[in-house]
């Protein structure tokens, strides 16, 4: 079986920065930082998160709360006792467009009774938190990396996404598919090719694809076509280069579908990333 997130991550980086380690006591507001998201792991203690939602989040057990896009909290803990907290930032290359930001819900809590596959990576990470070898913090960002990855596993494997790519990833048949259509964005695919990747039938590919990716598969393909050439344009390539590794002939063909998606012209989307860096 082909790896489903092999190419999505040889596309699109995630790295781990680690920033906090111990008690969190009373209350603690978190303001969102562009580009990006956090992972938080509860190992001890109890904490209510508020979103400025009518109920709060409550965390009576070690957990682990994921924040795919920057999104503001409180977090508010005993103010003497407090919770003790490992946690990292995650910045996802692209930001809000990178693909597996933009399948995620605005946060995802699992008490982490409930991920028993990830226990290795969270063991090693507790451990090296407590610690004082030399690469601590090294180490630290690169097991924080890890089990974003076991994360992701979970979440697939558990059927917990109900929709979305990461939901299309998981489906036993669309699976194929996406990860053909990932692997090389440059072929001329068509509703036939990918629905005999998949095994299905025309028809049953273009619904079955709809219902839980949540577009066609045209427009998913635009979508990633467009994302590679946004990471291009942010690297500073050549439109031409980037419309032939894309599957678009020309670079004409490429500035229509880039507006058609995003609005802008790539000239105009290239400036406005590199003035918001």
């Amino acid at each position: 079986m082909a790896d489903r997130l092999a190419a999505l991550f040889h596309h699109f980086s995630i790295r781990a920065e680690t920033f906090q380690n111990g008690p969190l006591c009373g209350v603690n507001s978190l303001e969102p930082e562009a580009g990006r998201g956090k992972l938080h792991l509860i190992r001890s203690g109890s904490a209510e998160v508020h979103h400025g939602t009518a109920e709060p989040l409550r965390i009576t057990e070690p957990s682990l709360l994921l924040y795919p896009r920057p999104r503001p909290r409180r977090i508010v803990t005993d103010a003497d006792t407090g919770a003790q907290f490992l946690c990292a930032h995650m910045v996802f290359e692209g930001g809000a467009s990178h693909p597996i930001v933009a399948a995620l819900p605005d946060w995802i809590c699992l008490p982490l009774r409930t991920v028993p596959n990830c226990a290795p990576v969270l063991a090693q990470l507790f451990a090296e938190a407590e610690a004082t070898h030399c690469g601590r913090q090294l180490m630290l960002n690169r097991l924080f990396e890890v089990l974003m990855i076991w994360v992701l596993r979970e979440l697939m494997g558990a059927g917990q996404l109900q929709s979305g790519m990461l939901a299309g990833m998981a489906h036993p048949k669309l699976q194929t598919a996406l990860v053909a259509l990932h692997e090389a964005p440059a072929k001329d695919w068509s509703l036939e090719s990918l629905a005999d990747v998949a095994g299905m039938s025309r028809t049953s590919f273009a619904t079955s694809f709809r219902d839980v990716v949540g577009c066609t598969p045209g427009a998913y393909l635009q979508a990633w076509r467009i994302g590679l050439a946004q990471k291009g344009l942010r690297a500073g390539r050549a439109l031409k280069t980037l419309a032939d590794e894309v599957g678009y002939g020309s670079e004409a063909a490429l500035s229509r579908a880039f507006r058609a998606q995003t609005g802008q012209s790539p000239r105009d989307w290239r400036k406005a990333a590199l003035e918001a860096i």
